[in-house]
């Protein structure tokens, strides 16, 4: 890789006639590392500002453990970027990135598939979309290399580099990034796993047994549903939690973040987790018998042809073959076909309160600059919106302007603020809700408290968008 690395290094210097015609007509030219939703959507804001970008990634030459192609913006998880109701902080946040010109949440608008209340997209149709957006835009150049060092010659001669390589980020990056991130007050890199859930093959489903219908929306196709009765789902548990789980290497501290826990790890928290979590039945009665079955696994459409479905929450640790004998234990999926198995990963993230300036800059490098999930942001919206802000805040910065954060009453402020508050205890990585906002000092019931947090975020979003940026809704 180093060979390759240096020929891209001098044909770019070969090129550097080219190089300065772009810097006379941008005034200043930024290096994003990573071709991640948060690289994509922080280079897209650059260009929006007048800003030359160089876009760094190392796909298809070399590939992270859960990545499959060298498309740009490529979804490794889930395919759903979760509820659209502006009652949710997901939601809100969603709004806020769409008032902002976001790439990400364009791209998904015209590559969502049915849902339910979720916004969720045809995974290959999405990246298809990015990768030909940022490839075809003139004041992008993207290079296929891998970035080894924060000191890589490849680096030089830019006014900031944005480093979003994502939660797997090459090992030779995060050593050099954990020397940048280690000295006084402690900060340093840490490391817990994501798990991807599987998928299977609609025509394998057995559909005698499983039902359409979305929660509270029997009238919808959105979801598959496979009924449990409460003898099929404590043999389920037993398997589950007795199943053989992959061990994590001896280097790497095992740590989960709470929204993405494996499916075996929630069972292991008592015999009714996941019938109250992933596997409630509320609001899924059987259309075969009128009633709710003691659980209920959901199966999410992965493409709008709706050939291909995830296991809703079943994020797993299980070995290849322990996966498909203990998941073919549920109800309706007997002989399933997984079209991909799950799988576990590492998510690399920094001690953002400690490492990182209130612009999201390194303190102790100065110039570079973190985006996405490397921040300890968590999820695609997040990961996307922070690149996003970045993408904004250092256009503004490199033309001489200033751009205050949003309040933390509003989705996006609130997630920048959660990188800024040093915790009581240790930094973890945290998605958009509204327990990261201000209290709204007023009583108020669970329904109408969402409402008038919403609210409140809207609000306060609109009055700092027309002070900074302009324009109305």
């Amino acid at each position: 890789m180093p060979d390759h690395n240096e020929s891209i290094h001098n044909e770019l210097i070969h090129n550097k006639s080219q190089d300065h015609e772009s810097h006379a007509r941008t005034g200043a030219h930024v290096a994003v590392i990573g071709g991640g939703l948060a690289g994509c959507e922080c280079a897209m804001a650059l260009v929006r500002a007048g800003i030359g970008v160089r876009l760094f990634e190392m796909r298809p030459d070399k590939k992270s453990p859960a990545h499959e192609t060298g498309k740009l913006a490529e979804l490794v998880c889930s395919n759903s970027l979760r509820s659209e109701e502006l009652t949710t902080a997901i939601g809100v946040l969603k709004a806020e990135m769409r008032e902002l010109g976001s790439l990400v949440m364009m791209v998904a608008d015209e590559t969502r598939i049915p849902a339910g209340k979720a916004l969720a997209v045809d995974r290959n149709r999405f990246a298809e979309y990015v990768t030909a957006l940022i490839e075809h835009d003139p004041n992008i150049e993207v290079v296929r290399a891998e970035i080894e060092s924060l000191d890589s010659p490849l680096l030089e001669g830019f006014d900031a580099v944005v480093v979003a390589a994502g939660p797997l980020v090459s090992e030779s990056l995060a050593a050099s990034l954990a020397a940048a991130t280690t000295g006084e007050g402690g900060g340093k890199r840490l490391y817990f796993y994501d798990a991807i859930a599987p998928i299977v093959s609609r025509t394998s489903v057995d559909m005698d047994i499983a039902f359409w219908g979305s929660r509270y929306r029997p009238e919808e196709d959105d979801y598959l549903n496979c009924p449990m009765t409460e003898a099929q789902y404590d043999a389920f548990l037993e398997a589950l939690i007795a199943g053989e789980k992959v061990a994590p290497h001896e280097f790497e501290k095992h740590i989960h973040f709470e929204g993405c826990l494996p499916v075996e790890e929630m069972a292991e928290r008592g015999r009714l987790t996941l019938a109250f979590g992933p596997l409630k039945p509320v609001g899924l009665p059987n259309p075969r018998t009128g009633e709710e079955a003691f659980a209920v696994v959901q199966l999410r459409a992965e493409n709008k042809e709706k050939t291909a479905f995830n296991l809703v929450g079943f994020q797993t640790k299980l070995k290849y073959p322990e996966q498909e004998r203990v998941f073919r234990m549920i109800p309706g999926l007997e002989n399933a076909e997984f079209l991909r198995l799950g799988s576990i990963h590492r998510n690399t993230f920094v001690d953002a309160p400690v490492v990182l300036t209130e612009e999201l800059e390194l303190k102790a490098r100065p110039g570079f600059y973190l985006a996405g999930q490397i921040t300890g942001v968590e999820g695609y919206l997040e990961s996307a919106a922070c690149g996003l802000w970045v993408g904004l805040m250092l256009g503004a910065k490199l033309k001489g302007e200033s751009l205050p954060p949003p309040p933390v009453t509003s989705a996006l402020g609130a997630l920048l603020g959660h990188l800024r508050t040093p915790p009581a205890k240790t930094f973890q990585p945290s998605n958009a809700h509204f327990g990261l906002m201000p209290e709204l000092n007023r009583r108020a019931g669970k329904k109408i408290r969402k409402e008038l947090y919403g609210q409140r975020a809207r609000d306060s979003f609109a009055e700092w968008k027309q002070a900074n940026i302009g324009g109305g809704e």
